[in-house]
């Protein structure tokens, strides 16, 4: 007889497949709506040209100028760069300036070599040359602004001199340290990847033989990171463990103006030199620096636990007076700040152990600071999330954590998939848990955690929690930074490649050193489109076992499946199923998983996978197993699907 398969929404990955009747136990690619399954949307390249940023994005922020410009910032672990209209512009800051360099350059080649004594610059530098003078009498076929529009990668450097690749070859007799320039280093970001500490100074006092590089280390550096947020219409960007710098989009030209520390209006000279992160206080207007400079100006005074803030209204005074609301203050639960978000009213700050709530109070004490939970520390800044009156964040110590008012554990049914690295799971790498990156997806209810498995220095997994329908999912999307919907009508993420060159033409000879970042935007379609072409979206959802009883199961009556919550005494015989989609576009296949015993290998039933397409009625097999499982999938261009209630012709045969 016909009997429908009804499974529980979500994914349990905390007991074994047989273990998980009525249950989903694995997937990719899916998610949960109205309790049925679905294969997630598409996502589409952005940028006109194919354009690829240079280095991983570890941060994004997206606002809206006052004359109603869109924006979006991006920072990597090379530079600060800005999406708009569709294309991208650098706006990285630049350090200080080195003059007194001359050119070398060779007729019909497009190398030139510029030299000065003891530049300090390494090999995949980016920098920019202002106050360039050539020789003439023909000795260069190049002009001044071959030099200076756009900015140059450092290809190859020695002690006194380093190599560039021109947009052009020389087509002059050439220059032999001739000429002059100023070379103009973007500020340093920090390493592509979390890793241990190698170098000279990175370990204990005499753990090997001076002047040998390490060969273990537990200190591990922490990677390239930024913090985002917007001042009104102007963008603050902190480095982490570095300066602040702000953009303003009101700007004459602003899209040619890259951030700095003098925007006008909008300095930040007078801020800590060194923050692991910062954050605009909404309502009230202040900035906060977290795991800052008690001195000012004097970076061996950080201290990982200290908070100064701004005056109001005002980004560069930092000096409390009688008239003014600047000030600074510690916490004392845990060893460092980790990250911060701000909420309706409120900052939440997370240490690597507690919270804390900072809410504006007004004069004579600006803030008040509350500590609201312990045992529940941020893993990675970016591990959090806030939209619709919550905070959602992944915590180090394990589990996931929710803040509405009072700080709540959430129930997890695939945390050991997440967190437990011992056997075959390999699940997070601790040691790269900066690198994980939280966000919303409010049109499906959705936050996503993007997360480096273990073994790995890339993120390489997801897992994503449904909070309206208090569900759990993982899967293999990688995204190194991802921002919801509000500025733009999708998601935007980008996807990072460590070997590819980025297509960014405002750095000349531009290498793959440091890799290179797409963006995306997601729930677009239902295949991956970019400038390779167009990829299928593979997706699937695995059912946990069921077996068969030859009576009603009282177990089974509660669940839905009466029949198909046997002891496993008995084999099934399956005869025919019926499926049943609720949304089919493409085709879909459905495969029965046959096992006799829970740790043998299932496989599939004579005649499967079954291709299930709209005008599929019904399946006709012949199948038989101790225990059975149901996997759904998709693997073509232009195909999805939400799964409905199969129906199965099951009856037992036999115990042997």
């Amino acid at each position: 007889m016909l009997q429908k398969l009804n499974f529980k929404p979500g994914f349990n990955k905390m007991v074994t497949e047989s273990g998980a009747e009525s249950q989903w136990v694995d997937g990719d690619n899916v998610r949960f709506r109205y309790g049925l399954p679905e294969k997630i949307g598409g996502w589409n390249q952005l940028t006109a040209a194919s354009l690829t940023l240079p280095g991983a994005a570890r941060a994004q922020h997206t606002w809206t100028s006052i004359v109603g410009e869109k924006y979006a910032a991006i920072g990597t672990s090379q530079g600060l760069f800005l999406y708009y209209g569709n294309d991208f512009y650098d706006i990285s800051p630049l350090d200080t300036a080195i003059t007194g360099f001359t050119f070398t350059s060779t007729n019909n080649s497009a190398t030139v070599t510029v030299n000065k004594t003891s530049h300090g610059l390494t090999a995949g530098k980016y920098f920019t040359f202002t106050s360039v003078s050539l020789p003439g009498g023909g000795a260069t076929g190049y002009a001044t602004a071959d030099f200076t529009e756009g900015a140059y990668e450092v290809v190859t450097a020695s002690t006194n001199s380093f190599t560039i690749t021109m947009a052009s070859v020389e087509s002059g007799t050439g220059m032999t340290a001739a000429g002059a320039a100023t070379v103009n280093p973007y500020v340093e970001v920090g390493p592509t990847f979390q890793t241990a500490g190698y170098g000279w100074g990175t370990d204990t006092w005499s753990t090997s033989t001076w002047g040998t590089e390490r060969t273990t280390s537990d200190v591990i550096l922490d990677p390239g990171n930024w913090s985002l947020d917007n001042f009104g219409e102007v963008l603050v960007a902190t480095i982490a463990g570095g300066k602040t710098f702000t953009w303003n989009a009101g700007a004459s030209g602003a899209r040619a103006i890259r951030a700095s520390t003098t925007t006008t209006n909008f300095q930040t000279t007078n801020n800590p030199t060194s923050s692991r992160l910062t954050q605009v206080s909404d309502r009230d207007r202040h900035l906060f620096h977290f795991g800052t400079e008690t001195t000012i100006g004097d970076t061996s005074t950080v201290d990982p636990m200290f908070i100064r803030f701004s005056n109001q209204e005002d980004l560069n005074t930092y000096t409390p007076t009688a008239v003014n609301t600047a000030g600074s203050f510690r916490l004392d639960k845990g060893n460092k700040i980790v990250g911060a978000v701000s909420g309706k009213d409120y900052t939440l700050v997370l240490t690597d152990s507690s919270a804390y709530v900072i809410q504006f109070v007004g004069p004579p004490f600006t803030f008040s600071v509350k500590q609201v939970g312990t045992n529940c520390g941020l893993i990675g800044q970016h591990a959090l999330s806030y939209s619709d009156g919550i905070v959602f964040w992944m915590s180090g110590e394990g589990g996931f954590f929710a803040y509405d008012g009072t700080v709540k554990s959430l129930p997890c049914l695939v945390e050991d998939f997440v967190f437990n690295t011992d056997g075959d799971n390999l699940g997070i790498n601790f040691n790269a848990s900066d690198i994980i990156y939280a966000e919303h997806n409010t049109l499906y209810s959705e936050v996503n955690w993007f997360y480096p498995k273990s073994g790995s220095e890339q993120i390489d997994r997801v897992v994503t929690y449904n909070y309206a329908e208090q569900v759990w999912t993982t899967g293999s999307l990688a995204r190194t930074s991802y921002i919801d919907t509000g500025v733009f009508d999708v998601p935007y993420a980008t996807e990072y490649n460590k070997t590819a060159t980025p297509v960014f033409s405002d750095i000349q000879g531009i290498t793959n050193r440091f890799g290179a970042s797409t963006y995306y935007a997601h729930e677009v379609g239902t295949d991956q489109v970019n400038s390779s072409g167009t990829t299928a979206i593979a997706a699937f959802i695995k059912s946990g076992d069921f077996d068969i009883t030859s009576s009603k199961s009282a177990l089974g009556q509660a669940t839905g499946m009466v029949n198909y919550r046997g002891d496993g005494e008995f084999f099934m015989s399956v005869k025919r199923f019926i499926p049943d989609f609720k949304v089919l576009t493409g085709n879909s296949k459905i495969t029965l998983l046959l096992n006799n015993y829970p740790n043998n290998t299932a496989s599939s039933s004579p005649l499967g996978p079954f291709t299930i397409t709209s005008s599929t009625d019904k399946i006709d097999t012949r199948a038989r197993g101790r225990l059975v499982a149901l996997k759904i999938e998709n693997d073509s261009t232009g195909e999805t699907w939400r799964y409905g209630t199969l129906r199965l012709d099951a009856q037992p045969d036999g115990r042997r």
